[in-house]
Order: C-alpha cells, then structure tokens, then sequence
C-alpha cells in the first residue's frame, strides 16, 4: 500500500534475540550488537535467574550481523540466539506494551507460555498471522523464571485459531508450557492483562 502522505514500509523487519547466563556477558554482548551493524534496542536487561536478554530490530542481514556479533563475545554463556524475519508488524508494539484494545476485540483472550523468552516472539508472530488477533503483550522473561508468554485477544474463533498457531510453533520445539482460551472474560480479569 502507498499513498500520499504515508510512511515507506517500516524498516523493523526483523527481531534478534541473544540471551546469555551472565549479566557480564550480556553488557558486552550488546556493546557488540549495537556496534556491528544499524539496528534498534528494542529491549535490554536482566531477567530472572540472572540471565540477560538482549532483543533488537531492523532489516534481516543488520539483525543477522548484530546477533552473530553479540553471540561471539559471550565466551561460554550464550543460551540461545535466534533471528525471526518478515516478523508481523503487531508484534514491535506488543513488546513495548504500547497497544491498545478496542472492545470488539474483547469477546476472548488467548494466552501462550513458553519455557523459552527468545521463543514467544516466533510464537507471537505465528499466531497474529494467523488469525484476526490483537497481540497486547509479549513478555520477555521478566518475574516468570525465564519463561515467555503472549497474550492476545479478539472473537472467540479468531483467538482459538492463533493460540492453536502458536502453540503449534512452541510443541514443535518443545518449550510449550501451556495455552488457554478464556471467551468472555470478567472485565476484570481483562483489565488485569492490560
């Protein structure tokens, strides 16, 4: 789509994640990220178990060359690293927790819980494409043992539909802690995710 007055197509085309055991190594990882190639911070800091996470975004061979590079300088504590490309636009402000839910998008919630915090981000972009969803948080890691989950929310098929998308991705890796599909949440249940 083009038009008079709107923007090109964003440059955010991809997320790398690094994610290291030591909070040491995290800081000059990212050093390195941040060095190797133009991308944006889209996350950096500790996470549980003393670990640090380190997530940018770019086009894909920045986002490559940044994730290689900070993989490089994490002498032995690297845990994982992971590019996910031709990522769905949804999943930048979900990350950021910068969404908004209008109330036809209200009729279920959908929740996915990953072992993995690298992982929820390809489980979050496989399920936003696969049905009319509105991702409104990607949790990275923080207060949850480590762990990643996604909530999202829409009409009761749509949800069924994407949380069955991203806990396909999550099962065939093998880091699925769980799903759930509530219709008709409390509206304070509701607000308790917002």
């Amino acid at each position: 789509m083009t038009g008079e007055g709107e923007s090109a197509v964003p440059k955010l085309k991809s997320i790398g994640l690094v994610e290291v055991s030591s909070i040491a190594a995290g800081y000059v990882a990212l050093d390195a990220m941040l060095k190797a190639a133009q991308v944006d911070l889209l996350l950096a800091r500790t996470i549980c178990s003393g670990k640090y996470l380190i997530v940018v975004g770019g086009d894909v061979a920045s986002v490559q060359a940044s994730v290689e590079a900070g993989a490089a300088k994490c002498d032995g504590s690297l845990i994982e690293r992971r590019v996910v490309t031709k990522v769905h636009p949804a999943v930048f402000p979900a990350i950021g927790l910068a969404v908004d839910v209008t109330p036809e998008y209200t009729k279920a919630i959908g929740l996915i819980e990953t072992f993995s915090a690298s992982s929820i981000v390809d489980v979050a972009d496989a399920a936003v494409k696969a049905a009319n969803v509105v991702l409104f948080r990607i949790h990275l890691a923080m207060a949850v043992g480590g762990k990643g989950f996604v909530v999202l929310t829409g009409d009761i098929a749509s949800v069924e539909a994407a949380v069955a998308a991203g806990a396909a991705v999550a099962s065939g890796e093998g880091i699925l802690v769980g799903k759930a599909v509530i219709p008709g949440p409390a509206k304070e249940l509701f607000r308790e995710f917002m």
